[in-house]
């Protein structure tokens, strides 16, 4: 979180906060948050989840394009961790930070069980993730954004794409392989059923799941205008980061995953051969985020160490983040 975020929130906004959703003192838990100031609450015996951010991050219309899309997400009947309405009737509440920005607070559902462990990934809950996702996307190739003033952005979207100011300038072989992308992908066709709204980050970190299989996604910060096989990508792309052998994992999880999406929403098959793309984007951005985020020659978080070995020249020599014939789950479409 920004320096200057942290430094104008105090109890004072907390407690205007409060009054907005009615929450009494002894009813509120702070949890981690990274971008946002995250709370737990709860009101009549229902649990649910409140996010304070800033406008420095997000502006209030993009906060408001994000809980109308979810809004109308949870109404269609796809498992997602809906927005609530605030005693005044308001997706979202503003309260001004005394220096002429704002805080936007928003409340959500608290999504039922915890986090996926590895014996939850059955072929049967992967193909419930996939009916999640597929149920989504074939809302949203019906979605009309209400007239609340709220708006979301494009993929490729200025503020959305940060690899080239993040990159230093060290990297400019990673810096050509993202611009020869990008322009390969901004050729790729934007119609109805292929580009719409997405979660774009609908990893195993964002979705909560019960003892009896039920998956609900949460986390909707990141959604933007992109293609649906995008969608997909990113879901594979986390999934299959840190296994032995990344192309088994695909041509086990996806499968599955495709079984259950095919139950909601058709993906044309022309799109599998634009995953590799779609993967090395995400690849690229990860890469990027990382030089912003730590020191490169001393990492110490496992993860992001394990995923940073030997990156660099796999960019360089543009090796696909994952070494498999996406055009052969044809059949599972």
């Amino acid at each position: 979180m920004e320096i200057r975020i942290k430094e104008r929130f105090n109890d004072d906004i907390l407690r205007q906060v409060m009054q907005r959703y009615d929450i009494a003192p002894g009813d509120i838990t702070l949890l981690d948050g990274f971008e946002s100031f995250m709370y737990a609450f709860t009101r009549q015996d229902d649990d649910f989840v409140l996010r304070i951010g800033h406008s420095f991050r997000r502006s209030q219309a993009m906060i408001q394009g994000e809980v109308d899309w979810l809004h109308y997400l949870a109404a269609g009947g796809a498992a997602v961790a809906g927005p609530v309405l605030s005693p005044e009737g308001r997706l979202v509440e503003v309260v001004d930070d005394g220096r002429g920005a704002q805080f936007l607070a928003t409340a959500f559902h608290k999504a039922p069980g915890r986090s996926p462990r590895a014996a939850d990934w059955t072929p049967e809950m992967m193909a419930t993730y996939g009916q999640l996702l597929g149920r989504m996307h074939a809302l949203s190739q019906r979605y009309e954004p209400p007239d609340s003033g709220g708006w979301r952005p494009h993929w490729d979207d200025e503020m959305m794409s940060e690899v080239a100011r993040l990159l230093p300038p060290t990297e400019e072989a990673a810096l050509a392989r993202y611009e020869a992308l990008m322009r390969h992908l901004r050729a790729l066709p934007r119609d109805e059923v292929s580009y719409g709204l997405v979660h774009q980050d609908a990893h195993a970190g964002n979705f909560f799941i019960t003892d009896s299989g039920q998956i609900t996604l949460f986390d909707f910060d990141d959604c933007v205008y992109s293609w649906y096989a995008n969608d997909i990508a990113i879901v594979l792309f986390y999934a299959g980061t840190g296994v032995p052998d990344p192309a088994a994992f695909t041509a086990h999880f996806m499968p599955h995953f495709l079984r259950g999406y095919r139950r909601e929403n058709r993906l044309h098959p022309d799109w599998l051969a634009q995953f590799p793309h779609f993967l090395k984007l995400r690849e690229l951005e990860l890469y990027a985020v990382i030089h912003r985020s730590y020191d490169v020659d001393n990492i110490t978080n496992a993860w992001v160490a394990a995923f940073m070995r030997g990156r660099k020249q796999r960019i360089v020599d543009n090796i696909p983040y994952i070494l498999f014939d996406f055009t052969s789950l044809a059949a599972y479409l």
